[in-house]
Formats: structure tokens, sequence, C-alpha cells
């Protein structure tokens, strides 16, 4: 597929994702017209394999994203490390803006841009980690009539990021 993304699904980690991801990948069709980002909390001087460890898990080639590519259904770009992933129209810009939550990548400037750039035709994925980085952007998403999927808790390794983003979305609970 080289077709422009109608959809983007977009994918936050922080501690435990690396053990999430590939189960996630895993389950992706073979045929999925959407585009898919990740962003994986990373230390800024390290070298990613994230991608090849994506690659190797299910059928949708990964790579790390480059700055002004084209967002294709059916391919998985990943946020290299000290770098924010966002989407501006129907691609993927990657910059190396101000730490948000005190990271970089981070994880709710590509939520965010993803509600702006895709609103209803998002889909944000929220995995296993600590503290509070992508409550806020799977919110922004939701709010524009995306969709917010959340790991549960319980099969999370590190439950804290997954059951805030419940709790604010649902704070009766």
């Amino acid at each position: 597929m080289n077709e422009p993304a109608p959809t983007v699904v977009v994918v936050g980690a922080s501690a435990g994702g690396i053990e999430a991801l590939p189960t996630l990948a895993a389950g992706f069709p073979a045929d999925l017209e959407a585009a898919v980002c990740v962003v994986l909390h990373l230390s800024p001087g390290s070298e990613s394999r994230l991608a090849d460890v994506i690659s190797r898990a299910g059928p949708l080639p990964a790579a790390q994203a480059r700055d002004g590519e084209a967002l294709v259904g059916g391919r998985i770009l990943v946020a290299p490390p000290d770098r924010h992933l966002i989407l501006r129209g129907r691609n993927a810009v990657v910059v190396r803006g101000p730490h948000e939550n005190g990271l970089r990548p981070a994880i709710d400037p590509l939520f965010r841009s993803a509600a702006v750039a895709y609103g209803s035709r998002a889909v944000a994925v929220v995995l296993s980690g600590t503290r509070d980085d992508g409550v806020a952007g799977a919110s922004a998403v939701g709010a524009r009539g995306g969709c917010v999927f959340v790991q549960d808790p319980e099969d999370s390794l590190f439950p804290g990021l997954p059951a805030q983003t419940v709790s604010r979305d649902h704070p009766e609970r």
C-alpha cells in the first residue's frame, strides 16, 4: 500500500512498552489501511532498534520516522530518540522541540497532533508506563471524536499510565 492513510493509529508507551509493542504489532492485519505512529520513551543518546523489533513481531513494516515523510496505510513509523514525532496534515514531522512532561520524544505531542490532523479518524492507543505523558493527548483524541484504547492496567507491567488515562476519562471509577 502506498496510498495516503485515511486513518491513523497513534501509540504511546513508556516503561514496559518494549514488551507490549510487539504484541500489539502482531495483532495488526497485513492489509491495515491506517498508518501507525509510535512513541516509546527513549534515552536521548540511545540508538533505537524499536522499528526492527516491531517489524519482526508483526506483518507491517516499521521504520524510524523521517521529517516530512508521508503517512501511508499499512506502515509503522517510530519516533527517533530525542525527537518528537508529530503529524502535520498527512505527513510525519520529526522535531527537536522542547521537552514535554520532562520527555522527548513525548506521547502528548503525537496524540494532540493526530487529533488535529485526523479528528474522528484518529485512534489513540495507550500502553504500559508510569506518570502521565499521553493522558492529555488521549483526551484530545477523544474530544475530537477519535477512539482511545488503553491497555488493561492489570495486564501492564507498569499500570500507572493506563490507569491514569482511564481515570481521566472516567473519574467516577
